[in-house]
């Protein structure tokens, strides 16, 4: 068990999202934390999630949006650590409300550094996503600039106690907004599924999974970090198949500020990232001091190293995604 959440109080923000959710499950069945703060904006989802949990008395449902300063340094008093969840991220959306994307992604963001700093927060990790790698959509830019803006804040608190990271993986299986659903109403009607283009990639994982390696790059974190964990990719054109088999499929075309394939590292990054274990660590170019590192656990990566959807060395199948679909009720 890890030691970093045993006894005390981690915060949450975007904590009603279907990341945010499981999450708090995870760590209220196996941390045993003191308590946990569930930040986010939405009062019915808060209702909701409310009466999920059975009104836990762990658990301290606090009405807010990360836009708001003054309100996140008063939800972060007493806190130990924070996962920062809450973003806009429909790709579409940000393309034609682009002021939005930067008032929640990127304000909200220093919001959360600025609230974390003057409240003596621990540990402070944020979710990033493979579009802010050579980002071509306002979602991924405004995450890179989070990103960036989490990474450097460790320069300004380096006489103070607060530490902040980032965790970037893909596209998660059970998240809101999925795939899957869509697909699934469509072959009901059999109709021809549409799909982006037939040579789409991305990366993959479960929403456990993804639970999994925030609290472990919690507890692992020590300042300044870029977590990458190695997942799987997947053909779209698979998961449509493991969704609805035998399906008819059309090509519609790339969207607004749509990828055919993702990211998560760029070549440009190699000479600052180190493989350990399942995730590679995109280290800060201001330099390091992490006592965990050492050549015998990390491995430094080839130069010109990528890490791209299109080129990974691990795939998912159709059937291996069915699998997937199926242990989390996610097929029908």
């Amino acid at each position: 068990m890890l030691q970093t959440l045993q006894g005390s109080t981690l915060m949450v923000t975007g904590a009603t999202g279907s990341f945010g959710r499981a999450l708090i499950r995870y760590v209220l069945d196996h941390h045993r934390p003191a308590h946990i703060v569930a930040y986010s904006r939405d009062e019915l989802k808060q209702y909701e999630a409310r009466r999920h949990f059975e009104d836990d008395p762990r658990l301290r449902w606090v009405i807010g949006d990360v836009r708001d300063r003054e309100r996140l340094v008063s939800a972060m008093r007493g806190v130990d650590h924070v996962v920062h969840a809450a973003a806009l991220k429909q790709v579409d959306t940000g393309e034609s409300n682009p002021s939005e994307f930067v008032r929640t992604n990127v304000q909200g963001s220093q919001n959360v550094i600025d609230a974390a700093t003057e409240t003596g927060v621990h540990k402070v990790v944020a979710l990033s996503t493979d579009k802010a790698c050579r980002p071509i959509n306002t979602y991924g830019a405004t995450k890179l600039v989070a990103d960036k803006l989490f990474i450097a804040a460790n320069l300004q608190t380096a006489h103070l106690r607060t530490r902040f990271a980032v965790v970037r993986y893909g596209n998660v299986l059970g998240s809101r907004g999925s795939v899957v659903p869509f697909f699934r109403e469509i072959g009901r009607t059999g109709a021809s599924l549409p799909i982006t283009d037939k040579r789409m990639t991305r990366f993959w994982l479960g929403l456990d999974e993804a639970i999994h390696f925030v609290v472990e790059s919690l507890d692992l974190m020590q300042g300044g970090e870029l977590f990458v964990p190695r997942i799987p990719s997947m053909r779209l054109v698979d998961l449509a198949q493991a969704v609805v088999p035998d399906a008819l499929m059309h090509e519609v075309g790339l969207r607004p500020g749509e990828k055919l394939h993702e990211e998560m590292i760029h070549p440009d990054d190699a000479a600052h990232v180190v493989r350990l274990g399942n995730r590679y660590i995109v280290q800060p170019t201001h330099g390091c001091a992490w006592n965990y590192l050492s050549p015998v656990d990390s491995l430094p990566v080839p130069d010109g190293f990528s890490y791209g959807s299109d080129q990974n060395s691990q795939w998912l199948t159709a059937d291996d995604l069915r699998t997937m679909l199926e242990r989390t009720g996610d097929v029908t």
